[in-house]
């Protein structure tokens, strides 16, 4: 079992205490490649916290790619390139006193959600309705594809707020996107070649290249991916983010999605994989239609989860499969149970019918937009120091500071007074050729005056001690 010291008085939330030190245990080289961590059920009752706090950790430690889960097995350290990388370069010595004392102040994660705001006791109310309705069948194993009332739920959710056009027997839920992804990678020819955005979710990468695709990176242009790239790389398959690319923040105009649902219509078995991972949140204008809801010809599998609108642990995700891939599935793999258990999948039925989620949606967009508009007045310190993207969607910005020559350094100088940045560059598949730093700059789980505060001592220290950085 792993032994991990809480500190109860410490400000810094339980789950980061836990996601510290697996992670720097990972980097450190103490846990190896491929081995296997406790259950989230088994480290909670050895630490006496609760189960969600360790799936909390646990999640954050899988969106930064430093475990894998494996479909019922359990959490192992991710066997990667990047991580063998992590581990040489321990060895350097190094004055990142943030990373190695924990004191992280000013954490601009673009991966997190606002938990503060997870609505805990509606959970709670529905959970003991489940309970207490005495159904025993919740118990029992229930429709392979994902019992059927939460599949209405999720069909009418979509199209109310999406415009995908679909019945609840094309959906298939699974335990989040990266089971779903690896459950169509069965559905999908293995000769086909599969395009990808890049940069791009690299999650969605390793996934589809260790199924065995061969997988053509393209390009982003300003509005979306390169349809001539696209053309080139002669792939049948592409996977995409129209709605608000990630991580650049982009959104494919009408126009460039009609180019390519022509694609996908001129070829035989060509398929768009459409990955709608928060298109709840936009700040600016009426969101645009999802690829899947404007497509005539039946080729858009399009995907999602409730990770980002509900919480991380939340692993619930849905798979919309056009006709043909339909079919095979429900020939060819019938025999796949779902991955949800039948009370989770009851409790967001629940959540989603009752108006719960729509409330709850509404009340994130409110607290999300303010928490933008702080970011966004905050940057202005910079004043045509940085070149800001991506700020009408998502829960991060994306900028580009124009006179810092390393991302790497950047990065560095922010740790060592306890802010925490993210690059770009991990996103990219193969080598970047950048002139300037590009930083992720998250805001969900901050507040407001966090977020103002964690900028302008970010402004002092590369530009007020800007020598200091040379």
């Amino acid at each position: 079992m792993l032994i991990v010291t809480l500190d109860g008085s410490s400000k810094r939330p339980l789950y980061e205490q836990i996601y510290e030190h697996i992670k720097s245990e990972i980097k450190a080289g103490r846990l190896s490649i491929h081995q296997k961590l406790p259950s989230t059920r088994s480290l909670s009752n050895h630490l006496a916290v609760s189960r969600s706090t360790v799936d909390l950790a646990y999640n954050q430690l899988l969106s930064e790619g430093y475990i894998e889960s494996v479909p019922k097995s359990g959490y192992y350290v991710a066997g990667t390139l990047t991580l063998l990388d992590l581990k040489e370069k321990k060895s350097i010595p190094r004055e990142d006193k943030s990373e190695q004392n924990g004191d992280v102040r000013y954490d601009f994660s673009p991966f997190t959600v606002d938990i503060s705001s997870f609505p805990f006791s509606t959970w709670r109310k529905l959970s003991s309705q489940c309970m207490n309705d005495m159904n025993q069948g919740l118990f029992l194993l229930g429709e392979n594809q994902g019992d059927y009332i939460l599949r209405e739920a999720i069909c009418n959710y979509l199209h109310d707020s999406r415009g995908v056009n679909c019945d609840p027997e094309q959906i298939v839920v699974g335990a989040g996107a990266d089971y779903l992804l690896q459950l169509l990678s069965q559905l999908l020819d293995k000769k086909q070649k599969i395009a990808i955005e890049n940069p791009t979710y690299m999650r969605a990468y390793h996934i589809l290249h260790g199924m065995g695709f061969d997988i053509s990176p393209i390009e982003m242009e300003k509005d979306g991916i390169s349809l001539d790239g696209l053309l080139k790389s002669e792939a049948d398959v592409v996977y995409v983010t129209p709605s608000h690319q990630y991580p650049l923040g982009i959104v494919m105009p009408i126009k460039k999605r009609l180019k390519l649902l022509e694609w996908a219509a001129k070829k035989e078995n060509r398929y768009i994989i459409e990955d709608d991972h928060d298109s709840e949140f936009r700040y600016i204008g009426k969101p645009i239609p999802c690829l899947q809801g404007i497509d005539a010809n039946d080729r858009v599998i399009y995907m999602g989860t409730f990770s980002r609108a509900i919480a991380p642990a939340i692993r619930v995700g849905y798979m919309v499969l056009p006709e043909t891939l339909l079919k095979r599935y429900q020939q060819e793999f019938f025999y796949y149970a779902s991955t949800v258990s039948r009370i989770d999948q009851s409790i967001i039925c629940k959540f989603i019918e009752g108006g719960y989620f729509e409330r709850h949606l509404n009340k994130m967009r409110t607290r999300y937009k303010a928490k933008h508009d702080a970011m966004i007045k905050a940057l202005k310190v910079f004043d045509g120091k940085i070149r800001i993207s991506g700020e009408n969607a998502g829960l991060h910005l994306v900028v580009e500071f124009l006179e810092e020559k390393s991302e790497e350094m950047l990065i560095k100088k922010a740790e060592e007074i306890g802010i925490r940045l993210y690059g770009l560059t991990p996103h990219y598949i193969g080598k970047t050729h950048f002139t300037h730093p590009v930083i992720l700059l998250g805001y969900s789980n901050m507040s407001e005056e966090e977020i103002t505060t964690g900028i302008r001592e970010l402004y002092e220290i590369l530009y007020k001690n800007y020598n200091s950085l040379l």
